[in-house]
């Protein structure tokens, strides 16, 4: 009850700046609202991927090398850029011409997503951890291509003004969905809450694809129309030609390409190995189920909030390549705390001060950095330029921050943290060459490349 008090006391508290602040005013428009919805489908089956998958498996009693190890099974999302065009301009029968080109593909995405989950928690990776990790690929494979239709079909529903607003809202949409598939299937597995175990547990938080599905009947079926249109009656090499090759001949001929896609490898990369050892290291420093629901979901969920609301109006009154500089910082730096907290040991106040403030940063950073992105691509091929885009920086956030597990065994938890903030002081360097460049865009998203 607390917890939910909490909540809504900060929606309302938003609610009423954004009544006050111009410059917060446009999250009380539809689309953004949509973005949101948008926003909880995507962001709840990697959190079972991630956060709750080595949770389960910690309690199961895999090794920690084999859980960084483990990551590696979200590499489709580091690849999506190879299908993305197909997502991009190829139609389905029935559905795209009933419901558009986006909505079609996230309704068929959807449908195959809830079937893995349910196959997924029905696995017993104690007992068979090959099966288990067949169906984490596909359910995978099935959330990066999801992610590939919603990234496209929120940049193609916002306008300019929106944009910042809009993936705030994402941002927001996204955690709550976070915190859905972390408190709540932990909540729903674990003995000290309903007792339903994984299976059913995993099952039930299937049902968070319904947000996008209302979301998207309610908006329409975007820009994209427009774009299908003028596919119709292409030959196959014109129609190759331009769904797979000229997205990319397009971006890699803007000033800075390969520098911008270096950028975005290695960013998050320290914030990426943290996220992935966290919940085993709460394990070993003794917390229980409850007060890690409690503690590092809903305290975190609450300053994510506040995090992502502010990271609008940061782009506004800083400019993006400062409020990169500014955001990449604060979360480089937060990371300090869970040094602290591993020093403390088995202390609440210290993980609700090292959880607060790592997400009140993260919520900056993460809307700041995917406003910069979607601002990259062009709405010629949204979903092909921005899949690239953050399949880049998905290879840091699975295959680069795979040595966690050994890191921590080899330096401990003090250690390990330590060197989080070290590896991601190299992206801030990248940065800072960017910006002296001058590759760092300052205006919100690039005009499409086709004609009016």
């Amino acid at each position: 009850m607390t917890q939910t008090l909490i909540f809504f006391g900060i929606v309302l508290a938003v609610l009423a700046v954004a009544f006050a602040v111009p410059a917060f005013r446009p999250y009380l428009r539809p689309m953004p609202f949509v973005a949101f919805l948008l926003g909880i489908s995507s962001g709840f089956p990697l959190t079972l991927l991630l956060a709750t998958m080595t949770f389960w498996l910690a309690r199961v009693g895999i090794d920690k090398s084999t859980i960084g190890f483990a990551i590696g099974l979200t590499t489709p999302y580091t690849l999506k850029f190879l299908w993305a065009p197909l997502i991009d301009k190829l139609p389905l029968p029935i559905l795209t011409r009933v419901f558009g080109q986006r909505r079609g593909w996230l309704f068929f995405i959807q449908a195959l997503l809830f079937a893995a989950l349910w196959q997924l928690g029905g696995s017993d990776p104690a007992n068979n951890l090959g099966l288990f990790a067949i169906w984490a690929l596909a359910v995978a494979f099935l959330s990066a291509t999801q992610d590939i239709v919603i990234d496209a079909y929120r940049i193609e529903i916002l306008s300019d003004e929106e944009l910042p607003h809009g993936t705030a809202m994402n941002q927001f949409g996204y955690r709550t969905g976070n915190l859905i598939a972390g408190a709540g299937t932990i909540y729903l597995a674990s003995v000290e809450g309903a007792g339903l175990g994984w299976a059913a547990a995993y099952g039930f938080t299937g049902f968070c694809v319904l947000p996008a599905v209302l979301g998207a009947l309610y908006a329409g079926p975007g820009q994209f129309v427009e774009h299908s249109a003028r596919a119709a009656g292409q030959s196959f090499a014109t129609w190759l030609q331009e769904t797979v090759i000229n997205p990319f001949i397009e971006f890699f001929s803007r000033q800075g390409a390969v520098l911008i896609l270096l950028f975005v490898l290695i960013y998050k990369i320290g914030d990426a190995m943290g996220q992935v050892m966290l919940a085993p290291m709460i394990v070993d420093l003794g917390f229980s189920d409850t007060e890690y629901v409690t503690v590092n979901k809903f305290v975190g969920f609450a300053a994510l909030i506040v995090g992502s609301a502010l990271g609008a109006p940061f782009i506004a009154w800083l400019g993006m390549a400062r409020a990169l500089v500014f955001s990449g910082l604060l979360m480089m730096f937060s990371n300090f705390l869970f040094a602290l907290l591993a020093i403390s040991g088995d202390s609440n106040i210290m993980l609700a001060i090292a959880v607060g403030t790592e997400n009140l940063t993260s919520g900056i950073g993460l809307t700041v950095f995917v406003t910069y992105l979607s601002g990259l691509t062009s709405l010629a091929y949204t979903a092909t330029q921005f899949a690239l885009l953050s399949s880049f920086a998905a290879v840091g956030r699975t295959w680069l921050s795979t040595p966690s597990g050994f890191l921590a065994e080899a330096l401990g938890w003090v250690g390990f943290w330590f060197s989080t903030v070290a590896i991601a002081a190299p992206g801030m360097l990248l940065l800072w060459m960017l910006w002296r460049k001058g590759f760092v865009v300052e205006t919100v998203r690039q005009p499409s490349t086709e004609d009016d």
